[in-house]
């Protein structure tokens, strides 16, 4: 999700939650409290979420940086060499 988006869609949740606190109890003072607490734990939830992409994106490249062997170094960007070297393989 890119940010705009996410900031008119956090937004637009404070000031529903923001109006209905404020329908509920008739205090303005506890609707843009209750506002103010719907965009910390949604900015909270964001913040969260971008953190696991980037730590599990961190993670797939390590793991994909442990896979890569001499073998597939010198066959990078030549699926002619990497096909024979399939071959090879199969072979033995």
């Amino acid at each position: 999700m890119y940010f705009p988006q996410f900031l008119v869609g956090m937004l637009t949740t404070a000031v529903v939650v923001a109006a209905w606190a404020y329908l509920d109890t008739g205090s303005i003072m506890k609707g843009v409290i209750w506002g103010v607490i719907a965009a910390v734990v949604l900015q909270v939830g964001y913040f969260a979420l971008v953190f696991r992409l980037v730590y599990r994106g961190r993670r797939n490249i390590e793991q994909e940086a442990g896979e890569i062997t001499p073998e597939s170094q010198q066959t990078a960007g030549r699926p002619e060499a990497a096909t024979a070297l399939r071959e090879a393989i199969k072979k033995g």
